[in-house]
């Protein structure tokens, strides 16, 4: 049960970093967040990265569903860039909490 709760935690903290950093921007850009210019571009690898890393599962889900609106894909499509995005939160929020504890234990 306990290791149920760490990983719905994880899912949340990961949920939490993707949609902060991906509202944000979104905000700053002015635009609908995206694997395309200006947050995903060849001139800016390393930025390009890190966009992905952090608000990748974000940018995943809005392609997949302007995609599903525009019937280039399938519901079961749709259903999979969703489960890929579910795991990549994941991923996300233990990288987040790890990070976390490891900058708490610097500081103590």
């Amino acid at each position: 049960m306990a290791s149920l709760l760490l990983t719905c935690f994880a899912f949340l903290a990961g949920l939490t970093v993707c949609g902060l950093l991906g509202s944000a921007m979104e905000l700053a850009a002015g635009r609908r967040l995206a694997f395309s210019e200006p947050f995903v571009t060849p001139r800016h690898i390393v930025r390009s990265l890190a966009v992905t890393a952090a608000a990748g599962p974000y940018m995943l889900l809005n392609e997949a569903v302007a995609a599903w609106r525009r019937g280039e894909v399938s519901s079961l499509f749709l259903l999979s860039c969703a489960g890929t995005a579910g795991g990549w939160t994941l991923a996300t929020g233990i990288v987040a909490l790890d990070l976390a504890q490891r900058v708490a234990g610097l500081l103590s």
